[in-house]
């Protein structure tokens, strides 16, 4: 089943049972200030799980743009990759456990025909302070699911997001199918890696509060996602992710550039169609985000260095045209369904083209670092700092750092780089946990306030610079609130202190900040800001600030521009050209 097909199958099937589907929203979040990307098809709804009404009701479905690299070093085998599709489903506050688990059921054995006994599913144990999760346990059982192939496990598998969070969570129950040929065993064995994850229910019923104490929910939520690359995969037998038909065409023209079979070179295939894709749906995004030496822009700039690096290992010329063969093959293949593929093509090609022609100079400028640390050696050993420094610095994977030092008669101390290396990936992993954490508990008072003010300072901007400023983008912590916004020139310390100015002006006005639902067209005729305007729903939420301020926004906000502290513009930067950058705090 190709997964074209996947899709209408899944969007069908629940718009029938009184789900209302609603668009993918951007790869970049625009209402999740906590993360870099959106992880997940839960991210974009935060403010609706939290409980506020949702325009369309309290069923939706989707499918969703997702981007992870937490486990970056993992692609390369045959199931990991950092952009993916998330198919969802949702209740707010309307039904729960029975008919989430019925639907999940029926839509696997009845509409995607998969045999029951090719199923096994998990739920949550229990402990000292949540009971176990027998509900969903003995609705499976009485929809066939055998008790041996029911497993009771822990926190750490079934409870979203984790016990130390504060705010709403619950367990979740995760359905595995048996991807192979064997036999399929009558028990369900967790640690039998041919029982693969396909879809996650989580269920959030309770409110992990401040005190430590876990109360029920007054709305009771219901979450799923379903990985389409996985389960396009299963369908159509593949054990091998990359052999499936999302990714044919893109390997296909890999083979055709690198004059190559995909057998035997099936890593090096596979983390180039990954990263090329992932920095595609990048680049493409509304956001514009360029490479860059922080947060989504050097994300972009990792993943296209990373693909040039395997492409140099495939021996294909770089300095030709191969990248952008690549590109236009995944922008051909996804179009139909996003369709800022299309209409950013030019801006994706460049992105490409561009980085590429860096990143040989900066090998070239590797290289001769490499014969200065050669000529420096002693003991005929390159020491494991040197070496990390040509993969951190030069991108000089460890394999090549070895070829080069081998033809001089040198070794490499590769175990002290992979030491090295190890600790390089907890300190990653540990940052990429904090930016990538998302979720439920991530907004706060302060987060709220300081996403009320960006408003403002779009506002103001628009007064000081000029109305074609507008949103490209922004990110906010409880420390400070970091803003994106189209400009051809660099703020004048005038305009800065103007801008700022105003903003602390309309905070001292006291505006109330009034929530209102209407057409999405009437909402733009009137003149509303949005950043990614083809991206919502036709019932959209309008929040006006007095007369200074009218955005489509998803919250969360003040209810009055008093409740601000004052703000301080600290910093004013480019991000990357025609997009500028102001970092501001709040002070007393």
């Amino acid at each position: 089943m190709r997964s074209i097909e996947l899709r209408e199958k899944y969007i069908n099937f629940f718009v029938s049972k009184g789900h209302k589907q609603i668009p993918s929203a951007p790869v970049v979040p625009e209402n999740d200030p906590s993360v870099l990307f959106n992880t997940a098809g839960m991210q974009p709804l935060v403010p609706y799980l939290m409980g506020q009404p949702h325009p369309y009701g309290k069923r939706l479905c989707d499918y969703q743009k997702c981007m992870r690299t937490n486990d970056l070093d993992e692609v390369g085998d045959l199931t990991h990759h950092t952009f993916f599709e998330m198919l969802g489903n949702w209740s707010l506050g309307d039904y729960f456990k029975k008919e989430s688990i019925s639907w999940s059921f029926e839509f696997l054995t009845k509409v995607l025909e998969i045999p029951v006994e090719r199923l096994a599913v998990t739920v949550f144990k229990g402990n000292d302070i949540v009971e176990a999760d027998s509900e969903s346990a003995n609705i499976w059982k009485s929809l066939g699911i055998s008790e041996k192939r029911i497993k009771y496990l822990g926190e750490d598998d079934n409870w979203w997001p984790n016990m130390e969070s504060t705010g709403p969570c619950g367990p979740d129950t995760e359905i595995f199918y048996f991807r192979s040929n064997d036999e399929i065993p009558e028990e369900f064995d967790t640690s039998d890696e041919r029982w693969v994850e396909i879809w996650n229910n989580v269920f959030m019923q309770y409110n992990h509060n401040q005190d430590g104490t876990f109360t029920e929910l007054p709305q009771k939520n219901v979450d799923t996602g379903m990985g389409v690359e996985r389960v396009t995969a299963l369908l159509e037998g593949q054990t091998d992710n990359y052999a499936s038909s999302i990714w044919n065409d893109i390997i296909e023209t890999i083979e055709k550039v690198s004059n190559l079979d995909y057998k035997g070179h099936e890593k090096e295939m596979r983390i180039i169609a990954d990263h090329i894709r992932s920095a595609v749906f990048i680049s493409a995004d509304p956001a514009g985000i360029k490479p860059s030496n922080t947060d989504q822009g050097y994300i972009l700039r990792r993943l296209i260095r990373r693909a040039i690096r395997y492409a140099k290992k495939l021996d294909i010329d770089i300095n030709s045209d191969w990248e952008q063969e690549i590109a236009l093959a995944i922008i051909n293949k996804n179009k139909k369904y996003y369709v800022e593929l299309e209409e950013n093509k030019d801006v994706v090609l460049d992105v490409l083209r561009t980085e590429k022609v860096k990143f040989n100079r900066t090998l070239e400028n590797g290289l001769k670092e490499f014969e200065k640390m050669i000529n420096k050696v002693e003991g005929k050993v390159l020491d494991k700092d040197h070496a990390f420094r040509l993969y951190d610095t030069f991108g000089f994977p460890i394999e090549l750092t070895v070829e080069l030092a081998k033809e001089k008669g040198i070794e490499v101390d590769v175990e002290g780089f992979k030491e090295k290396f190890k600790k390089h990936q907890e300190i990653s992993r540990a940052g990429a946990k904090e930016k990538f954490k998302g979720g439920l508990a991530s907004t706060g008072k302060i987060e709220t306030q300081y996403h009320t003010a960006t408003h403002l300072l779009n506002a103001a901007l628009k007064v000081v610079v000029g109305p074609q400023v507008h949103q490209r983008g922004s990110n906010i912590t409880e420390e400070r609130m970091r803003f994106d916004f189209s400009c051809d020139h660099k703020l004048t310390d005038d305009e800065k202190q103007k801008v700022q100015d105003l903003v602390n002006k309309w905070i001292d006005a006291g505006y109330p900040v009034i929530k209102e639902e209407m057409k999405k067209d009437d909402a733009i005729k009137s003149g509303a800001e949005c950043m990614f305007v083809e991206r919502y729903p036709d019932i959209v939420t309008v929040y006006k600030i007095g007369d200074v301020s009218a955005e489509l926004c998803g919250g969360p906000h003040v209810s009055n521009t008093s409740e601000l502290p004052h703000i301080k513009i600290k910093k004013e930067e480019a991000v990357s050209a025609g997009v500028r950058r102001i970092k501001a705090v709040f002070v007393n």
